[in-house]
């Protein structure tokens, strides 16, 4: 009996000792998204018993980008993280992360071409996408009605807005024609629908971004269009920088007709707008007039992979992250969360499940990410201040709204940009 304990025993420790460990830690911090990330982790546990992947919330993207990058400097290292798309040149820097394509050979050619391009820097795929989203126009078809609007045929340029503004001005209605999180995410969008770049050096890609271009008349246009809306007090939000939950309560508590906000919201705000008792519309995202749809840059976060880790952890977190970010779960992740599933086998999956034919608003945003054209421009900037830059420009707009010239808030927003990223810079000289 006591050989048969010891036996056991010895086979519990190697058994513990074989397994391979695998930290993720992510930023999915309510309970429907980290549940699912959770259930995905044992799912695979369950397959692979010598791998253990223990998922762990690390609060917000900056958060857990910054616990990362601490954690690495000390050599304990999460194997798996999800960073934000802006903090794809820190991550890069901070020079903590591997490409997952230098770990084994990986098919990338069924992620969707817009989504894969924002993480291909210096012609390495250096993190698999993950929860990717677009912003798109949201709109209450029955307070469009009794303006005099037709719910079919949304505004999809900024003067298209401006002439809807007009009519719901002057049907007297309890709501503001327009509202949106005053967020950098935005201006940046507008920036690629017009073809330019939001950095030079090829918006960062081609070298290290050592300016922005918002003294550009891509630029111009984007800040004109808030000075139009705040002219004829056309635009409504709460006055807080990136406020995207009070932003989304305005517009479904139908204070304001019009709003913009991530695709990933699609079944939050149309559960709340039945809730409230209005139809919800969705349409594409209005663009400055004149400029030829050139289409979106993705936001959201990708799933990267540290190098202080082992052999067996780097290999065991890209099998597990392929696994989660499979044809069938980014199918069901998008259902559950309204992130883009990222691989085109998802959308021909949800196209025979006929899930579009149940859920027509989501046609919208995958139109209109798929129809992007690739660019520098659509790709999306590469900026180590980028957190800092989409503030300053979130205060240049507010300049604006306050009743700045255009010209005068563009001239200290590109002068507070260009200051930021040079100060970042100085550290790689």
């Amino acid at each position: 009996m006591k050989k048969l304990t010891l036996l056991l025993t010895l086979t519990v420790a190697q058994t513990a000792a074989a397994q391979t460990t695998v930290e993720f830690w992510h930023s999915m911090g309510d309970a429907k998204r980290s549940g699912w990330i959770q259930a995905r982790a044992d799912e695979y546990n369950k397959a692979h018993p010598g791998v253990k992947v223990v998922p762990s919330y690390k609060g917000s993207y900056n958060d857990s980008l910054q616990a990362t990058i601490l954690a690495g400097r000390q050599g304990k290292a999460p194997a798996l993280v999800q960073i934000f798309e802006v903090g794809s040149q820190l991550a890069l820097d901070s020079g903590m992360f591997q490409p997952v394509g230098s770990i084994k050979n990986v098919d990338f050619s069924d992620y969707i071409k817009p989504v894969i391009n924002y993480y291909t820097i210096g012609g390495k795929v250096n993190s698999l996408p993950f929860n990717s989203s677009s912003p798109v126009l949201y709109f209450n078809q029955d307070l469009m009605k009794k303006a005099g609007l037709d719910p079919k045929t949304p505004p999809t340029t900024f003067n298209g807005l401006l002439k809807a503004c007009d009519k719901i001005r002057a049907a007297k209605l309890s709501a503001t024609c327009f509202g949106m999180s005053l967020n950098g995410w935005f201006v940046e969008q507008w920036m690629a629908q017009q073809g330019a770049t939001l950095l030079n050096n090829g918006n960062g890609r081609s070298g290290r971004a050592t300016a922005t271009n918002l003294d550009s008349a891509a630029a111009k246009k984007i800040f004109t269009f808030f000075q139009q809306l705040q002219a004829k007090k056309d635009y409504t939000y709460t006055g807080k920088l990136e406020d995207w939950d009070g932003s989304d309560a305005i517009f479904t508590n139908q204070k304001a007709v019009f709003h913009i906000t991530s695709t990933a919201d699609i079944g939050n705000i149309r559960d709340a707008a039945t809730r409230n008792g209005f139809k919800l519309g969705v349409g594409v995202l209005p663009i400055p007039d004149g400029a030829k749809r050139n289409g979106v840059v993705i936001g959201g976060a990708s799933l990267w992979i540290s190098k202080g880790i082992s052999k067996a952890q780097a290999e065991s977190a890209l099998d597990f992250a392929l696994y989660m970010t499979n044809a069938k779960n980014m199918a069901d992740w998008h259902k559950l969360t309204g992130y883009y599933p990222v691989r085109t086998s998802s959308i021909d999956l949800l196209r025979k499940q006929g899930w579009f034919t149940q859920s027509p608003l989501q046609l919208v945003a995958f139109n209109q990410l798929t129809k992007t054209v690739p660019s520098p421009a659509t790709a999306g900037g590469l900026n180590g201040a980028a957190i800092q830059t989409r503030k300053i420009i979130e205060e240049g707009i507010q300049k604006v709204l306050g009743g700045s010239s255009v010209d005068a808030a563009l001239k200290e927003t590109k002068a507070r940009a260009d200051a930021a990223l040079a100060e970042y810079n100085a550290n790689f000289k």
